[in-house]
């Protein structure tokens, strides 16, 4: 089977074609689609469309995109959310949370200031309440590394990773799965298409990021988690293994790196 770790399946893009397009994503094998909370005000949709959907999980949390008008009260109601979200076995992570010093105006002072602090609370919740996490990483690797040493969560994905070697490394040693997607299909990419090829077999992860990061093959059309199973045989040929070993092989880690998605499965 296939896992979709990170698809925005209710964004503005997919209105009203959600259950056509998880249905088509199943039909190419796709068992599972985890989709991403951004701020407060999507919360309940994510919930609700995980539910709607035979194979779709969610997870809560504020992007670092975000952040700039975002509030405390925003925190508290992402407590008092995923509070109530326990109980329920579709919510397997906190996210997406991170940093994204890509944005110039994001990076400066303020505003990276009030992201650093978004993300450092929200560690503490997926520590508080041992949920892994799904990280915005952009161009913010060393920085999202220095909190996850400093507050310890039980795991999560780095999403799109797009950092060093050594960078990959330090966030398998602190028990993180690292994700790719469709900027490994396109054969300029090299450094993704190297660390793809070469990380350890159980550090790795797919998604879509849809409907953004079409691959190759797509772009720029609107991305889709029925192109997971293509994204997945480019990281087979990088690997030099067969697509159904990289299926079972990242369903695997997916499910690993998510142990309440793991339960359901």
């Amino acid at each position: 089977m296939w896992i979709d770790t990170h698809c925005h399946l209710d964004a503005q893009e997919f209105a009203g074609e959600e259950g056509e397009i998880a249905a088509r994503a199943q039909q190419q094998g796709v068992s599972w689609i985890v989709i991403p909370a951004v701020e407060r005000a999507n919360f309940a949709a994510v919930a609700a469309l995980a539910h709607r959907l035979p194979n779709c999980a969610y997870a809560l949390g504020i992007h670092p995109m975000v952040v700039p008008r975002a509030q405390d009260a925003d925190l508290l109601a992402l407590r008092t959310a995923i509070e109530a979200a326990l109980p329920d076995p579709r919510l397997v992570a906190i996210g997406e949370i991170g940093l994204d010093f890509f944005v110039p105006y994001l990076r400066e002072v303020p505003m990276r200031d009030k992201q650093e602090y978004f993300y450092s609370e929200q560690l503490k919740l997926a520590r508080d309440f041992d949920l892994p996490v799904l990280l915005h990483v952009r161009r913010s690797q060393d920085m999202i590394l220095k909190h996850l040493r400093r507050i310890k969560v039980c795991g999560g994905i780095a999403h799109a990773f797009n950092g060093s070697a050594q960078q990959a490394n330090a966030f398998i040693g602190l028990g993180l799965k690292l994700g790719f997607g469709g900027a490994m299909t396109f054969p300029r990419a090299l450094q993704i298409r190297r660390l793809a090829s070469d990380l350890p077999a159980d550090a790795v992860v797919l998604e879509t990021d849809a409907p953004d990061m079409p691959p190759a093959w797509l772009h720029p059309a609107r991305n889709s988690p029925e192109q997971l199973p293509g994204i997945g045989e480019t990281m087979a040929a990088l690997r030099g293994i067969s697509t159904d070993s990289l299926a079972r092989l990242t369903a695997q880690n997916a499910l690993d790196v998510l142990p309440r998605l793991a339960r359901i499965s």
